[in-house]
């Protein structure tokens, strides 16, 4: 005899996972409270950012020139194509997740192991043949990830310190497509109505931090590991300073390593370099490169965001950050 109430039970339950899919927990803000750029306030408003308004445009509060602050809408989302080969360049698929190949990953925003273990194609490539292309000297000088490591071994790696940190792979995404929507638009919005003056945006504030933002361009692109139309052409800094109980803890726990190792550690903790690829990649594959110079680590992603503290960080990291970021992901799914 068939459980009614139970089956409700299960739909309702169901039903509530999927609409929490990508779901970011924003704050709202009523819409006659904020300034949009070029629009300003002469001093720092007493709002959260990021926030979300009432038609669902999510937006990030900066600070500009002389102590002066404006919203921007950098809401993640899926855009017109971007393509650097075909001169497109707007937002691209920034909530899509490869369902073909990890249907698991674009229903829960996490791998299941089971699935990984399965895995020997993604995007119609071979495991095999997108490590030896993202290894050093592959497809590129830096490569995208160490020599000792595989595509299926960083991903395996990434999805467990993202479990453990009771984040998902759209939850690390999410901001970093906001700054990445932020200064793919900014100049656009730079000049002061008033004055007639350029906005320098000094820094983003994002759940009590703030955040410096740097880019630059390179010429050419680089061509994506996987069969997608991912193409990255800038490096990308990301960066914020520790506040005073990020420091005091960093003392307390890893104040027994050695001047260089303590400043390295800050560094992994505190500053990202990358490029626009990777953004993409953490959504689509949940992949974040390997121990290479452009790698974003979720647990960096997690801190300088502000979506975990250090002690949540360092207990998820196993109680040894420096040996967390220092260990390459040489164990593959079997």
């Amino acid at each position: 005899m068939i459980n009614h109430r139970l089956l409700l039970l299960l739909f309702i339950l169901l039903s509530s996972c999927k609409t929490n899919i990508n779901k970011y927990n924003l704050e709202k803000i009523q819409s006659e409270d904020i300034k949009i750029a070029p629009e300003y306030y002469t001093g720092k408003p007493d709002l959260p950012s990021p926030a979300l308004t009432d038609d669902g445009r999510e937006l990030v509060l900066l600070k500009i020139y002389n102590n002066r602050y404006t919203w921007f809408d950098a809401t993640a989302e899926n855009g017109e194509p971007f393509d650097y080969k075909k001169g497109l360049y707007g937002k691209g698929n920034q909530l899509m997740a490869d369902e073909e190949d990890f249907p698991f990953l674009a229903r829960t925003g996490l791998h299941s192991e089971e699935e990984l273990i399965n895995t020997k194609i993604i995007t119609g490539r071979s495991v095999s043949q997108i490590t030896v292309d993202g290894r050093p000297w592959g497809s590129s000088g830096v490569g995208f990830m160490a020599d000792d490591e595989t595509i299926m071994s960083v991903i395996l790696a990434d999805n467990r310190i993202v479990k453990s940190l009771g984040l998902t792979h759209p939850d690390l995404a999410r901001p970093l497509f906001h700054i990445w929507n932020i200064s793919r638009e900014f100049e656009n919005y730079s000049i002061d109505t008033t004055t007639g003056e350029r906005m320098q945006m000094e820094a983003i504030l994002y759940n009590g931090n703030e955040i410096k933002l740097e880019i630059s361009g390179s010429r050419g692109w680089q061509e994506s590991i996987f069969n997608d139309e991912m193409l990255g052409s800038g490096h990308i800094y990301i960066s914020r300073e520790l506040n005073k109980e990020e420091q005091e803890f960093l003392n307390q726990n890893y104040g027994n390593l050695s001047e260089d190792k303590y400043e390295e550690l800050n560094n992994m903790l505190f500053d990202i370099h990358t490029g626009e690829m990777v953004f993409f990649y953490i959504n689509r594959y949940g992949f974040y490169e390997g121990h290479t110079e452009y790698r974003i680590d979720p647990v960096a992603v997690a801190l300088i965001f502000g979506l975990r503290s250090i002690e949540d960080i360092h207990n998820a990291a196993g109680g040894d950050l420096y040996k967390y970021f220092t260990s390459p992901f040489t164990e593959n799914p079997e």
